[in-house]
Parts: C-alpha cells; sequence; structure tokens
C-alpha cells in the first residue's frame, strides 16, 4: 500500500509540474479515490455517515489546476476568482499577467504541488461547475450549483443541484473520507481522531513517518518559525487516510458545503494551527466570501456515485 501510494504521487508531480504553464485549451485532471462502505454509521459527534459511493480528491486543488480553471474563464475575472495576494504574499502561488480581458495566470516557481490558498467557497463552487460543464469554455455559474452570476450569492439559498458531477464536499463526505476506518472495533468500523489513521501526531517535519501532518507543533513544517505555509499535497507519504487521501489534516483549511448561519463550514485545520484544530471532534466556519493563506478545498465526484 506505501508503494503504491508513493508512485502514485510520483506520478501525480510529474504530470502537474510538466502542466505548469496551463493555457485554456489544456485539460486539467483531478486525481480521486473512492468512497464506499455505504452502510457506515455517524460516529458520536453525528458526522461521517454517507449512504452512497462516491470519488473524492485524493489532494487538495493544486495552483497549477487552478491556474488551468482562471486561465481558461477568467480573461476578465467578472466573479472575482483571482486574489492579488496569491501573487503579492509570500504564500500564494499564482501570478496574474496583462490587462482585464485579457488576463493570463502562471504558477510561481516551486508552488506548482502547493494547494492553492485565497479561495473563497463562492470560487470552489465555481471551479466544480466548471468541471461538470467540460472545462474550456463551460459555465461557471450553473452545473453542479446554481450561482444567479452573482460574485457572492446569498449564502443559503446556494445548495448543490440535483444530477451534480463535480462537488465541494458536503461535510459527511469530507468526514468518512478524512476519519472512516471500516477495519476498526473487529470490523464493525470506526472513526479516527486524525486523518492518518492515527488517535495523535508526530514531529511535523518528519515527511515519511505514518502519523504526521502539516501542522504547528512549536515550529512550522517549513523553515522553522518563518515558514512558507503549506508543503506540496501528499508531502507527507505515508500518512494517508484509509480510503487513500492526503492532507485532510493540516496543511490548509477546506470547504464544506455546511451551511451555519451565513457562513459555511471549514475542516481539518491548517499548517498556521494547532493539533486541536486538525481533530475529527473540532469543526469551524466562515464566511462564504472569505479567503486566506491557509484557507483551500478539496472536491468530490457523483458521477458514479451508487448506493450499494
Amino acid at each position: 500500500m506505501k508503494n503504491i501510494q508513493k508512485l502514485k504521487f510520483a506520478a501525480f508531480a510529474a504530470f502537474i509540474t510538466a502542466g505548469a504553464s496551463v493555457t485554456a485549451q489544456t485539460q486539467i485532471t483531478i486525481a480521486t479515490v473512492q468512497v464506499g462502505n455505504t452502510s457506515n454509521t455517524a460516529d458520536a459527534n453525528n458526522h461521517g455517515a454517507v449512504a452512497y459511493g462516491y470519488a473524492i480528491g485524493t489532494y487538495e486543488v493544486t495552483n497549477t489546476q487552478y491556474a488551468g480553471f482562471l486561465n481558461a474563464v477568467a480573461a476578465t475575472d467578472t466573479y472575482n476568482l483571482y486574489n492579488s495576494n496569491m501573487n503579492s504574499h509570500r504564500w500564494g502561488g499564482i501570478t496574474r499577467f496583462g490587462p482585464s480581458g485579457s488576463y493570463t495566470y502562471a504558477v510561481k516557481s516551486g508552488f506548482e504541488l502547493k494547494p492553492v490558498n485565497y479561495v473563497s467557497f463562492w470560487d470552489a463552487t465555481r471551479f466544480t461547475n466548471w468541471l461538470s460543464n467540460g472545462q474550456g469554455s463551460g459555465s461557471t455559474e450553473t452545473g453542479s450549483y446554481t450561482l444567479g452570476s452573482v460574485a457572492n450569492p446569498v449564502n443559503a439559498s446556494v445548495e448543490r443541484n440535483a444530477g451534480a458531477k463535480w462537488v465541494v464536499t458536503s461535510e459527511n463526505e469530507w468526514y468518512k473520507a478524512a476519519y472512516y476506518d471500516p477495519r476498526k472495533t473487529g470490523g464493525a468500523g470506526g472513526y479516527w481522531l486524525h486523518a492518518t489513521r492515527s488517535e495523535s501526531l508526530g514531529d511535523n517535519k518528519a515527511f515519511t513517518a505514518i502519523n504526521v501532518a502539516n501542522h504547528s507543533d512549536g515550529d512550522f513544517a517549513n523553515g522553522g518559525f518563518s515558514g512558507p505555509g503549506s508543503t506540496d499535497v501528499g508531502a507527507y507519504v505515508n500518512a494517508a487516510s484509509t480510503y487513500g487521501t492526503f492532507d485532510q489534516g493540516g496543511n490548509l483549511m477546506e470547504w464544506t458545503e455546511s451551511i451555519s448561519g451565513a457562513k459555511r463550514g471549514v475542516r481539518g485545520g491548517s499548517w498556521l494551527l494547532t493539533e486541536l484544530h486538525l481533530r475529527s471532534s473540532f469543526r469551524s466556519n466562515l464566511n462564504a466570501s472569505d479567503e486566506g493563506s491557509n484557507i483551500g478545498f478539496r472536491i468530490a465526484s457523483l458521477a458514479a456515485s451508487k448506493k450499494n
């Protein structure tokens, strides 16, 4: 299993690095893993029960993938899909060139495999709409979500549409992929505290350990107390969840669909936060329009979802 995951990551790294100079014509690929065990029950926090199969992103959406999206749909950037901090801040990974109407985007050197940050919940939904509509010139406003061509829609009015293909994960989809293990409790199934098949986390710089994640444990994984934020996706090569996802603990907080008033849920903690924030028992909400250095997203595919 470990060697397979290493090979998968190596292949993914080779693909995505080669695609760093993505253009509007380039089709991006999202690596996914299947999540089954459709009879699973929720845990004590009442999270994690999902009665259908689905595929979830193996990794967080990267700068390279998001730059491909921008080059396809954001020549004018009507919906503010690009945040200037992606270029001006040392933790951002995408540069924009040219005037409005002719914007182009490129990934900063060394940021190709890092997860995209400074993205809102609405950026994430538009990304999934675009994927669902075949990429290229596909619409960002309809498909998995109906957004009404409003940069920041009324939060609670937007839910996934029937027949959605690519989506921002629901909280239960995210939670199950991160923490559920059908082999726990003698095969009856159960949940881990951390998304690394573990109840505790080790040194954040031990990249080949089995119970590690990019979080703040007295320093940062990249460069002591002044590190550059996130690590490459999948950098903790032996710390996958049961289903084979990486970085659902640490790296960046990830948007989910869960609604709390004017806010949307985020899960998983980040490089900036402590171990407490990475636990299955910890959840928080942000304004759907929030964008920050430690906010990113992961998506799921329902195209082949099954009830058994």
